[in-house]
Protein backbone atom coordinates (compact mmCIF):
# COMPACT_ATOMS: atom_id res chain seq x y z
CA UNK A 1 0.00 0.00 0.00
CA UNK A 2 1.37 3.31 -0.74
CA UNK A 3 -0.89 5.25 1.75
CA UNK A 4 0.28 5.86 5.39
CA UNK A 5 -1.53 6.98 8.06
CA UNK A 6 -1.09 9.74 10.48
CA UNK A 7 -2.62 13.06 12.49
CA UNK A 8 -3.53 15.89 10.52
CA UNK A 9 -1.17 18.93 10.50
CA UNK A 10 -2.50 22.26 11.45
CA UNK A 11 -1.73 23.76 8.03
CA UNK A 12 -4.20 20.97 6.19
CA UNK A 13 -6.77 21.19 8.52
CA UNK A 14 -8.84 23.89 6.01
CA UNK A 15 -8.12 21.43 2.96
CA UNK A 16 -9.42 18.54 4.64
CA UNK A 17 -12.71 20.36 5.48
CA UNK A 18 -13.01 21.63 2.34
CA UNK A 19 -12.17 18.84 0.14
CA UNK A 20 -14.72 16.18 3.29
CA UNK A 21 -17.76 19.00 2.20
CA UNK A 22 -16.68 18.93 -1.84
CA UNK A 23 -16.68 14.51 -1.52
CA UNK A 24 -20.15 14.24 0.49
CA UNK A 25 -21.51 16.88 -2.18
CA UNK A 26 -19.98 15.21 -5.19
CA UNK A 27 -21.09 11.83 -4.00
CA UNK A 28 -24.83 13.02 -3.42
CA UNK A 29 -24.41 12.14 0.36
CA UNK A 30 -26.22 14.91 1.57
CA UNK A 31 -30.00 15.27 1.64
CA UNK A 32 -29.84 19.15 1.19
CA UNK A 33 -27.13 18.90 -1.63
CA UNK A 34 -24.76 22.09 -0.95
CA UNK A 35 -27.78 23.85 1.39
CA UNK A 36 -27.60 21.14 3.69
CA UNK A 37 -26.95 22.84 7.29
CA UNK A 38 -24.56 19.81 7.53
CA UNK A 39 -21.97 20.97 5.05
CA UNK A 40 -20.26 23.69 7.86
CA UNK A 41 -19.63 21.06 9.81
CA UNK A 42 -17.87 18.64 7.00
CA UNK A 43 -15.94 22.11 6.45
CA UNK A 44 -15.08 22.61 9.72
CA UNK A 45 -11.92 20.19 10.44
CA UNK A 46 -10.23 22.40 12.75
CA UNK A 47 -12.97 22.59 15.06
CA UNK A 48 -12.86 18.90 14.74
CA UNK A 49 -9.42 18.19 15.72
CA UNK A 50 -9.91 20.52 18.41
CA UNK A 51 -12.84 17.89 19.66
CA UNK A 52 -11.23 14.37 18.22
CA UNK A 53 -8.44 12.94 16.29
CA UNK A 54 -8.51 14.33 12.66
CA UNK A 55 -6.31 11.29 10.84
CA UNK A 56 -5.49 11.73 7.08
CA UNK A 57 -4.33 9.37 4.83
CA UNK A 58 -0.86 10.86 2.79
CA UNK A 59 0.47 9.54 -0.18
CA UNK A 60 3.59 7.74 0.78
CA UNK A 61 6.02 9.37 -1.96
CA UNK A 62 4.39 12.75 -2.24
CA UNK A 63 2.97 12.99 1.58
CA UNK A 64 -0.39 14.65 -0.16
CA UNK A 65 -3.37 14.30 1.90
CA UNK A 66 -5.93 11.47 -0.02
CA UNK A 67 -8.00 10.85 2.56
CA UNK A 68 -9.75 11.82 6.21
CA UNK A 69 -11.73 11.29 9.26
CA UNK A 70 -12.59 12.17 12.86
CA UNK A 71 -11.82 9.67 15.62
CA UNK A 72 -13.48 10.16 18.55
CA UNK A 73 -14.25 8.30 22.04
CA UNK A 74 -17.35 7.73 24.29
CA UNK A 75 -17.98 10.78 26.10
CA UNK A 76 -16.14 13.57 23.48
CA UNK A 77 -17.83 16.17 21.64
CA UNK A 78 -17.51 14.11 18.52
CA UNK A 79 -18.74 10.74 19.44
CA UNK A 80 -22.38 10.37 18.78
CA UNK A 81 -23.50 6.65 19.09
CA UNK A 82 -19.88 5.48 21.25
CA UNK A 83 -20.92 4.52 24.48
CA UNK A 84 -18.76 3.53 27.25
CA UNK A 85 -15.70 0.95 26.04
CA UNK A 86 -16.34 2.26 22.46
CA UNK A 87 -15.13 4.47 20.00
CA UNK A 88 -16.15 5.77 16.29
CA UNK A 89 -15.23 7.65 13.81
CA UNK A 90 -16.98 10.11 11.43
CA UNK A 91 -16.86 11.99 8.35
CA UNK A 92 -15.00 9.32 5.91
CA UNK A 93 -13.57 11.01 2.95
CA UNK A 94 -11.36 10.30 0.41
CA UNK A 95 -10.53 12.60 -2.81
CA UNK A 96 -12.38 10.62 -6.13
CA UNK A 97 -8.84 10.88 -7.72
CA UNK A 98 -7.51 8.84 -4.93
CA UNK A 99 -10.05 5.97 -4.19
CA UNK A 100 -9.16 2.36 -5.28
CA UNK A 101 -5.71 2.81 -3.61
CA UNK A 102 -6.98 1.61 0.08
CA UNK A 103 -6.80 4.98 1.91
CA UNK A 104 -10.35 4.46 3.31
CA UNK A 105 -9.67 0.74 4.27
CA UNK A 106 -6.01 2.26 6.10
CA UNK A 107 -8.08 5.06 7.74
CA UNK A 108 -10.52 2.28 9.12
CA UNK A 109 -7.88 -0.07 10.20
CA UNK A 110 -5.98 2.59 12.01
CA UNK A 111 -9.11 3.59 13.65
CA UNK A 112 -9.53 -0.21 15.26
CA UNK A 113 -6.16 -0.01 16.31
CA UNK A 114 -6.19 2.95 18.13
CA UNK A 115 -9.28 1.42 19.35
CA UNK A 116 -7.10 -1.20 20.99
CA UNK A 117 -4.52 1.13 22.03
CA UNK A 118 -6.71 2.97 24.68
CA UNK A 119 -8.20 -0.38 25.78
CA UNK A 120 -11.39 0.24 24.72
CA UNK A 121 -13.89 -3.03 23.55
CA UNK A 122 -15.80 -1.80 20.12
CA UNK A 123 -16.17 0.69 17.21
CA UNK A 124 -19.54 1.62 16.12
CA UNK A 125 -20.46 4.36 13.48
CA UNK A 126 -23.16 5.44 11.44
CA UNK A 127 -23.49 5.51 7.94
CA UNK A 128 -25.75 6.91 5.47
CA UNK A 129 -28.18 4.11 3.90
CA UNK A 130 -26.37 5.37 0.34
CA UNK A 131 -23.06 4.98 1.17
CA UNK A 132 -23.05 1.08 -0.23
CA UNK A 133 -19.68 1.34 -0.77
CA UNK A 134 -18.39 1.98 2.79
CA UNK A 135 -21.11 -0.45 3.94
CA UNK A 136 -19.26 -2.70 1.87
CA UNK A 137 -15.80 -1.87 3.25
CA UNK A 138 -17.27 -2.16 6.97
CA UNK A 139 -18.41 -5.66 6.76
CA UNK A 140 -15.39 -6.62 5.24
CA UNK A 141 -13.44 -5.70 8.38
CA UNK A 142 -15.95 -7.09 10.75
CA UNK A 143 -18.48 -4.30 11.53
CA UNK A 144 -22.09 -5.71 11.23
CA UNK A 145 -25.47 -3.50 11.27
CA UNK A 146 -26.92 -2.68 14.18
CA UNK A 147 -30.22 -1.71 13.21
CA UNK A 148 -31.43 -1.19 16.81
CA UNK A 149 -28.66 2.13 17.27
CA UNK A 150 -29.50 3.37 13.86
CA UNK A 151 -30.99 7.25 14.64
CA UNK A 152 -31.78 9.95 13.05
CA UNK A 153 -29.85 14.22 13.54
CA UNK A 154 -32.65 15.41 12.20
CA UNK A 155 -36.10 14.52 11.91
CA UNK A 156 -36.43 12.09 8.69
CA UNK A 157 -32.84 12.19 8.25
CA UNK A 158 -32.11 8.04 8.46
CA UNK A 159 -28.46 7.18 9.53
CA UNK A 160 -27.66 3.35 10.23
CA UNK A 161 -24.91 1.98 13.03
CA UNK A 162 -22.56 -0.35 12.38
CA UNK A 163 -20.79 -2.02 15.23
CA UNK A 164 -17.72 -4.41 15.70
CA UNK A 165 -16.22 -6.01 19.03
CA UNK A 166 -12.46 -5.63 19.11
Amino acid sequence: MDVTIRRARDEELDEVGEFTAAVYIGDGLLDFGAEDPYIEDLRDARKRAAGSEVLVAADAESDAVLGALAFAVHGGPYAELAGPDEAEFRMLAVRPEARRRGAAEALVRACMDRTRELGLKGMVLSTHPRMTTAHRLYERLGFRRAPERDWEPIPGIALWAFTVEL
